[in-house]
């Protein structure tokens, strides 16, 4: 079998000598002569507490790798810590997946596994294995057990908002809030909510990318190192079968992905990133593709935060392919697995154990939940709005706006006492999309003014260029395309303007005269909120980066260069 490495390695040549005798450091001659060489991208970092598990992970592979033939070379890469890292963790994906792309082209590799946990690390890893092009499997590290605080299961990322926002209120103490800090975070994993992190996991299974069964399996649980053990085996079948990404994933795969999106009522961070990953594989996705496919896919999983239940309840109640067995009839049968087998043919097994958790086809949480699709004169590239998490009653609504320029400006005067606001009002948050923050932060989802939390009010219509976590929840609009610094129609949003929202229509309007829209200005606050870089990556992001709409990559990173290094190195 011809390898890849063999184009270091093989020949009695000075070049060859050379990247033989710096590896070797105590491996035998038979690991340079027709073994596949499996690089192990590990996002493992201290500072990304949900992905600092992944080097126990990353044994099991390496065992897998070994008996299976192959050479494992653990390779760690960009990790970026959601929780910690500043100004946003998005504006540093499309660099770590550069990064891994570049590093896995440069190698002497045949193949990788990548070790993903938290929202933006299995992303990067799918946007690089896509445009590298190497033969590659995901091994997902998994949510975390579920915490306990005064008797009641604690939501990681859900319930912060949720207390916080009590606290404001003036129903919960700040010491029995400060309290279930301890209690929040139980073990090794990512949130064990329905936040991105699971979402991503779960959808990149439905992509193709997992071994089938393996996503949502917890942290901690022993059967996680199993199918990490299993994946590397896989790895070294997958080079020996030259089935690279670009030779199973289709468009079925993503029908199949949006699909899983909306059944699990997952992130809508998911809509950025299966746009970026189908944009270095050459797919043509659209945000109306969500509508069109997941629209009215019914809700069958209760976890928060459209629910009540966490991951590891999924997990025992028959974990995701029961979810999928459900809506087996609205999957495209022709999609692949990272096995080689239709994606479908591994749910003839799946059984629901628990209907709570997993409700039936014919029962479902709600009929219809997928992500929405908004366009009108306030969002003419188009918006996005995840109905599962939202008030019904504000889904039709008409309100007038309340501007902030900038989250700063927000959390300077969100809780003025004078602040004219009432729960008719529609909040307005600008300056965050990827250019404007940059990064695309997820602020989206503003919490709601002090006075109105007194007053019993729990959610307002919010709309914002930015992106929100994916344990939140209320009625939140994203993604609004243009953003305000790239001169879209929110820019030009004034206190006391009327905005329509009519979800099941698909439409977001701003109710002035197009001539008076065409006649504003940007409020001097947003054109001066925004200062382009001066340097370093930030520079590259904002003067390359695109629209939510297109997934927020960078220009020159769509599409893919393959594996292919035509020079030496000495």
């Amino acid at each position: 079998m011809a390898l890849r490495s063999d184009e270091w390695y093989a020949g009695n040549d000075r070049n060859a000598y050379i990247h033989r005798a710096w590896m070797r450091r105590g491996v035998p001659d038979s690991a340079f002569t027709g073994r596949p060489q499996i690089a192990i991208a590990n996002t493992a970092s201290d500072l990304t507490p949900c992905n600092s598990h992944l080097t126990e992970v990353a044994q099991s592979v390496k065992n897998g790798i070994y008996e299976a033939g192959g050479i494992p070379l653990e390779l760690p890469v960009v990790s970026l810590g959601e929780t910690n890292v500043r100004p946003t963790a998005m504006l540093w994906r499309n660099m770590a997946a550069m990064a891994t792309e570049e590093m896995l082209r440069a190698n002497p590799v045949d193949g990788v596994v990548l070790l993903g946990g938290c929202d933006k690390t299995i992303p990067s890893l799918l946007m690089a294995a896509a445009s590298v092009d190497l033969p590659a499997v995901v091994v997902p590290g998994g949510p975390m057990l579920t915490g306990h605080f005064r008797n009641e299961a604690l939501g990681c990322g859900t319930d912060v908002w949720r207390l916080s926002e009590e606290v404001r209120a003036g129903t919960l103490s700040q010491e029995a809030f400060t309290r279930s800090e301890s209690c929040m975070i139980r073990s090794a994993g990512h949130c064990n909510t329905m936040g991105t992190a699971s979402t991503m996991a779960l959808v990149a299974e439905a992509l193709g990318t997992i071994v089938p069964g393996l996503a949502g399996t917890p942290a901690p649980d022993a059967r996680l190192a199993v199918g990490a053990h299993e994946s590397g085996r896989l790895a070294v079948d997958l080079v020996a079968q030259d089935r690279r990404p670009s030779t199973f994933l289709t468009a079925a795969n993503f029908h199949n992905a949006i699909v899983a999106l909306a059944a699990i009522g997952g992130s809508t961070n998911a809509v950025v990133h299966l746009l970026a990953i189908a944009g270095r594989l050459g797919i043509d996705l659209t945000i109306d593709d969500f509508d069109r496919i997941g629209k009215d896919v019914p809700l069958l999983v209760n976890l928060q935060p459209a629910g009540t239940h966490l991951m590891d309840d999924l997990y025992r109640a028959g974990g995701f392919l029961a979810v999928m067995r459900e809506v087996r009839d609205l999957l495209d049968p022709s999609a692949l697995s990272v096995d080689g087998r239709p994606f479908v043919d591994h749910l003839d097994e799946a059984e629901v154990w628990d209907r709570d958790v997993i409700s039936s086809r014919e029962a479902p949480l709600q009929p219809a939940a997928g992500i929405s699709v908004l366009r009108g004169s306030l969002a003419p590239g188009g918006a996005i709005v995840k109905p599962a998490a939202a008030s019904p009653h504000l889904l039709r609504h008409r309100g007038q706006a309340v501007v902030f320029d900038s989250i700063e400006d927000f959390h300077a005067r969100i809780d003025d006492p004078d602040l004219e606001i009432d729960e008719n009002s529609v909040m307005i948050l600008r300056g965050c999309g990827p250019k404007g923050y940059p990064g695309m932060p997820e602020v989206s989802n503003m919490p709601l003014p002090k006075k109105l939390l007194e007053q019993g009010v729990r959610d307002l219509v919010r709309i914002c260029d930015g992106r929100m976590s994916g344990t939140a929840y209320g009625t939140v609009i994203l993604h609004v395309t243009p953003e305000a610094a790239a001169g879209g129609p929110l820019a030009l949003v004034q206190t006391g303007d009327w905005i329509d929202l009519d979800v099941p229509a698909g439409r977001l309007d701003l109710d002035i005269p197009a001539e008076e829209l065409a006649a504003r200005q940007p409020n001097r606050a947003t054109v001066e909120g925004f200062a382009a870089p001066e340097r370093g990556w930030e520079k590259i992001y904002v003067e390359h980066v695109l629209q939510a709409d297109q997934g927020a990559d960078l220009d020159f990173l769509v599409g893919s260069s393959g594996a292919a290094v035509h020079r030496e190195s000495h």
